[in-house]
C-alpha cells in the first residue's frame, strides 16, 4: 500500500442507484463551501480525491472517541452553519436518505416542502396498504394544520446535514468531522430531532449548539414531527421493527393536532 492509499479511505456503491456516491458528493462539497464561505468555526469535511458511479474516494479521517470539548465544538459550529440562511427550502437536485431517494426541488413554505417532500413520500414507498392507510392517512387529514404550524415555526432555510446520527460523525485533534450527509435546505431543528434518534450525543453538544444559536420553544414538538421523517425510512428500509415506533410518533402528532 502506497503512502497515498493509506491515507484515503475508499467507499463502493451498494444501493441501486448509480450516482448514489455522486450525490453524497455534492453534498460534502455544499457543506465544505459554506463553512468556508461563511467561516464556520470548528466543523471539517473529508477531502474528495474522485467520485465515480461505482467508488468514493475520500481523505481518511482517523476518529477517536469524543470528549466534552469536542462535543462542544460539534454543537457550536453547527449552530453557526444552522446561522447561515438560504432562499428557499430544498434542493436543486434529488439525493438520498441511506438507501431510500430522497426528492427535494424548490419550495417557498417549510412546512409544504416538508410535508409533501419528506413525510408523504415516505408513506407512498409503503407496501403494505393496511399500514400505509394507518400512517398515511393522520398525516393527510391533517395536512393544511401540519404545513401552518411548521410554516409558523420555522425562522429561515438552513443547509442541513441531514442525517445527523452519532455514526455520521467523527473526531480527531481538528475537532469534529462531518460524513455521510443528505443535505437539503430546511428548519435548522431537523438535523437536532435526528440527533436525539439513537443517542450518542452528550449535553455538552447542545449547550453548545444553544449558546450560539438556542433552540425554538416549539422544538419539543416539532422533533416527533421530524423524526417521523427517519423512522418511515427505517420502516421502509428495515422493516416492521420500526412500525411501532412510527405509530407511536403518529399517535402523538394526532394529540397536538387534534
Amino acid at each position: 500500500m502506497t503512502d497515498s492509499q493509506a491515507t484515503m479511505f475508499h467507499k463502493s456503491n451498494s444501493s441501486q442507484f448509480n450516482d448514489h456516491l455522486i450525490q453524497e458528493a455534492k453534498g460534502l462539497e455544499l457543506l465544505r463551501e459554506t463553512i468556508q464561505e461563511h467561516q464556520v468555526p470548528h466543523l471539517n469535511i473529508p477531502k474528495i480525491e474522485s467520485v465515480s458511479d461505482e467508488q468514493l474516494v475520500l481523505q481518511k479521517v482517523n476518529g477517536s472517541s469524543w470528549n466534552p470539548q469536542l462535543m462542544k465544538q460539534l454543537g457550536e459550529g453547527l449552530a453557526h452553519l444552522h446561522k447561515v440562511k438560504a432562499p428557499h427550502y430544498g434542493l436543486d437536485e434529488d439525493n438520498y436518505i441511506g438507501l431510500n431517494p430522497q426528492v427535494n426541488g424548490h419550495f417557498d413554505h417549510w412546512g409544504k416542502f416538508f410535508v409533501e417532500q419528506r413525510l408523504l413520500y415516505q408513506t407512498n414507498l409503503i407496501k403494505d396498504q393496511k399500514v400505509k392507510r394507518m400512517l398515511e392517512e393522520p398525516i393527510l387529514e391533517r395536512k393544511d394544520l401540519l404545513e401552518t404550524w411548521l410554516n409558523r415555526h420555522c425562522i429561515h432555510p438552513s443547509l442541513v446535514h441531514g442525517d445527523l446520527w452519532s455514526g455520521n460523525v467523527l473526531f480527531d485533534d481538528q475537532g469534529p468531522w462531518l460524513i455521510d450527509p443528505a443535505v437539503y435546505y430546511g428548519d435548522r431543528e431537523v438535523d437536532l430531532a435526528m440527533t436525539e434518534m439513537f443517542g450518542g450525543f452528550s449535553e455538552s453538544f447542545y449547550d453548545g449548539y444553544d449558546s450560539v444559536y438556542p433552540r425554538t420553544n416549539a422544538y419539543p414538538q416539532k422533533k416527533v414531527i421530524y423524526n417521523l421523517y427517519h423512522y418511515l425510512n427505517h420502516y421502509n428500509l428495515f422493516g416492521g421493527a420500526y412500525l411501532q415506533s412510527c405509530r407511536n410518533l403518529i399517535d402523538q402528532i394526532q394529540h397536538h393536532f387534534y
